[in-house]
């Protein structure tokens, strides 16, 4: 029996968790802290920072450790884990820099020529609105450099937008700003397994970021996704030559290199493909849509990493579609209400993987913005979005809110 331990506590990382569970090895699962709906399936462990996290390995030394949420890399846990000799999926905190600087990330595209935005960067607030001013073209995209959840991102229409989003950002952060050119194109997600040599390529997917139908309102953390985006394939060799394998060089170039999951962000432009964003670590709500498709045993795929035998692999995938859609909280991301109990219909044939709920007298109530993912696989994404969305009328709290749309975005540039 390997004891497996997931760090985090989101749909995520029961989505990783599940991928675990369909193994052929004989595994003892747990998550770290995990949630109350997370705990009807897996065994979680009350362990909210890294010292806990550090502690608590160092005493039952865990087979394998998964780190799924940034801020856990970003802050050094893999370094820790690593000293203790450990086997840990996630990069160093050195490496994790490709997602919690975006001008880290920026300046080493620059540097080693990947395709990615133009783009000027500071960490003085009077520098960045000289800089709006003086733009003749719009829109621009202005990022937070630091670590946001997903939403650290504006798209600002004119200069008067562009100077309030530098505002706010700099108010909520003490580091810089990156101000981009606009890539025109349709977005998609591809993720790159690495043991810091080799890298294996999953399908692709696609993220519905904002917040209504149609691509509107502000950015969240994601309202739901897809899987497999047949019409990216076309483009797999131009993102693993240009894109995934130089950036990896890179890493390795300056001395960080990369060990883990790489989460490509990426636009499909007139140009080819080019780099949004780099993460550190698996994505929400892709790899909710991504892990259910992994026909590759994930233990062994964790452990290809671990004893850098990436090359030796070639994942296999179920010949189907995943979808996934968040259920949320009216009022995220902004303030909303918690603790409304959650009734699931016991004919339910969907998978949930879930994400803001706690336990009251009992019972699910609701916890956080994004409540939980609610996913189907089918043949088809056609079939499979009729499936999600006739589940999701089998569950019900006050004040839920889904997109209707997920998955009929036009992928054309």
């Amino acid at each position: 029996m390997k004891n497996v331990l997931v760090i985090g506590s989101g749909a995520r990382e029961h989505a990783i968790a599940k991928a675990f569970g369909a193994s052929h090895h004989e595994l003892c699962i747990a998550v770290a802290p995990g949630n109350a709906g997370i705990a009807q399936e897996f065994a979680t462990h009350e362990l909210g920072s890294v010292a806990e996290i550090v502690g608590y390995c160092e005493e039952n030394r865990p087979d394998m450790v998964f780190i799924g949420p940034e801020n856990f890399l970003a802050e050094g846990l893999a370094d820790e884990l690593n000293r203790l000799g450990i086997p840990c999926i996630g990069p160093s905190q050195k490496a994790a820099r490709i997602e919690s600087s975006k001008i880290f990330a920026k300046e080493l595209m620059q540097k080693y020529g990947i395709p990615t935005a133009s783009f000027f960067f500071t960490y003085d607030e009077n520098q960045a609105i000289e800089y709006i001013e003086k733009q003749g073209t719009f829109p621009l995209v202005i990022k937070a450099d630091g670590l946001a959840g997903g939403k650290g991102v504006h798209i600002v229409q004119d200069k008067l937008q562009g100077i309030q989003a530098v505002k706010l950002l700099m108010s909520q952060t003490s580091k810089g700003v990156v101000i981009e050119q606009y890539l025109q194109g349709w977005e998609v997600s591809l993720f790159a397994f690495s043991d810091g040599e080799d890298f294996c390529s999953t399908v692709f997917s696609q993220d519905h970021k904002q917040l209504y139908d149609g691509d509107q309102g502000p950015n969240t953390g994601g309202m739901g996704a897809y899987a497999p985006v047949p019409e990216a394939d076309f483009w797999r060799q131009d993102v693993e030559e240009q894109i995934i394998d130089p950036v990896l060089k890179a890493m390795r170039e300056e001395g960080c290199p990369f060990v883990g999951v790489l989460y490509c962000g990426l636009m499909i432009t007139s140009d080819g493909p080019k780099v949004v964003e780099f993460n550190c670590r698996l994505g929400d709500p892709e790899a909710q849509v991504v892990l259910p498709l992994l026909e590759t045993d994930f233990y062994d795929l964790c452990q290809a990493i671990v004893n850098k035998q990436v090359a030796q692999l070639k994942l296999s995938w179920k010949p189907e579609t995943c979808v996934a859609v968040v259920m949320a909280s009216r009022g995220y991301p902004g303030s909303f209400q918690k603790g409304y109990p959650i009734y699931i219909d016991p004919s339910l044939e969907a998978d949930i993987c879930f994400a803001g709920v706690a336990s009251k007298d009992g019972e699910l109530v609701t916890s956080g913005g994004r409540v939980l993912s609610v996913l189907s696989l089918a043949e088809s994404k056609e079939q499979a979005r009729d499936k999600v969305y006739k589940e999701l009328t089998k569950i019900h709290f006050q004040d839920r809110y889904f997109r209707k749309d997920i998955g009929l975005r036009d992928n054309e540039i």
